[in-house]
């Protein structure tokens, strides 16, 4: 894990070894974000620093990169400074909050304050206890490694014993409650707070910071008791689960799908008519929903309903219970994290 904040990207630039989670940790945690903060926390990895205030803001072209720079709107790195053929400086490529860019010099010389950090790593330069940071780092992603294949394997038993890939309907809806899965996941994120640079370019597609304003309002979650984005998460995890191991269920799947649709034409009209902002991640999600409902009409899948046996009802069931654990394990990250619960 490399790192997302201005603190680890800064690292990377200097190249003092260091983690990711340990670093943006140490950051996300500094009191106040300011050079001082800066300065106290490159110290601890061994880097020397100073800060400077220019006079002539013309002066930071003469400073070697990387460093660190103030604007009015925040820190960036200066990673690089170009020179044309007369020896001006021209152009700046620089970091802010994540991303890469590029600036004409005489704009990006007009947005400074004129403070800058200076760093100067050594051989020495190294982030404490980093050896042991590196072991942990490297055993989660074993865990993550370990947890893909394992899942990959139930996924690919269960579609060869439940014989999905006989029925071309059935491929989809397991492909669209995969896709589900990892929609309504990020969309989870969201709720919790959780930085996703993935979630962050979706979102954007349709309005920027749109599934933001649209979580945030109180019709996100189902009468305060559960988020949508629980449901969404739970009724394509159980989606999944009924279509590998339990497939003479899948009519009843059918069933609960068309429950599932007058609520996202009541969603579309909300964002598209009440708050006036678009959700990507929700809109996605409605969307395979109607196109689970075709895959369903297609296959055949509502002619085989009635009359109705004991299974929906384990089926029902086994949702509700899987929707509650979710938001208890949400409520509890959100305790732990100081969020409101539902």
């Amino acid at each position: 894990m490399e790192g997302t904040t201005i603190f680890s990207n800064l690292l990377r630039s200097l190249g003092v070894p260091y983690t990711g989670a340990y670093s943006d940790e140490r950051f996300r945690n500094m009191p106040f974000k300011s050079l001082f903060g800066f300065s106290r926390l490159l110290s601890e990895y061994g880097v020397d620093n100073e800060a400077l205030s220019l006079s002539d803001k013309e002066e930071a072209s003469a400073i070697p990169t990387p460093f660190i720079a103030q604007r009015a709107d925040g820190f960036v790195i200066v990673n690089n400074i170009s020179y044309d053929r007369d020896g001006n400086p021209s152009k700046v490529e620089y970091t802010f909050y994540n991303q890469p860019y590029t600036s004409d010099f005489d704009d990006f010389r007009d947005s400074l304050t004129g403070i800058v950090l200076r760093a100067y790593p050594s051989a020495s330069s190294i982030e404490p206890d980093y050896g042991k940071h590196c072991l942990c780092e490297t055993v989660g992603k074993s865990k993550s490694i370990l947890l893909i294949v394992l899942v990959l394997f139930l996924a690919v038993s269960g579609f060869i014993c439940a014989g999905i890939g006989h029925h071309l309907s059935l491929i989809l809806l397991l492909a669209t409650d995969i896709a589900g899965l990892c929609v309504t996941f990020m969309l989870m994120q969201k709720t919790l707070s959780v930085s996703n640079h993935t979630a962050d370019r979706v979102c954007g597609i349709l309005q920027a910071h749109g599934c933001d304003t649209v979580l945030s309002q109180k019709a996100s979650t189902f009468f305060g008791i559960v988020s949508w984005s629980e449901v969404g998460m739970a009724y394509f995890a159980m989606s999944t689960v009924i279509l590998l191991i339990f497939p003479q269920c899948t009519h009843y799947l059918a069933l609960i799908n068309g429950c599932c649709l007058p609520f996202t034409v009541w969603s579309i009209w909300y964002q598209r008519f009440r708050i006036r902002t678009w959700c990507t991640l929700c809109v996605i999600t409605q969307s395979l929903l109607w196109l689970q409902f075709f895959c369903f009409l297609s296959g055949g899948w509502w002619t085989m309903i009635f009359p109705i046996k004991t299974e929906l009802f384990l089926m029902i069931a086994s949702y509700g219970a899987l929707l509650l654990g979710l938001n208890r394990l949400d409520n509890f990250i959100k305790e732990r994290s100081g969020l409101p619960k539902n």
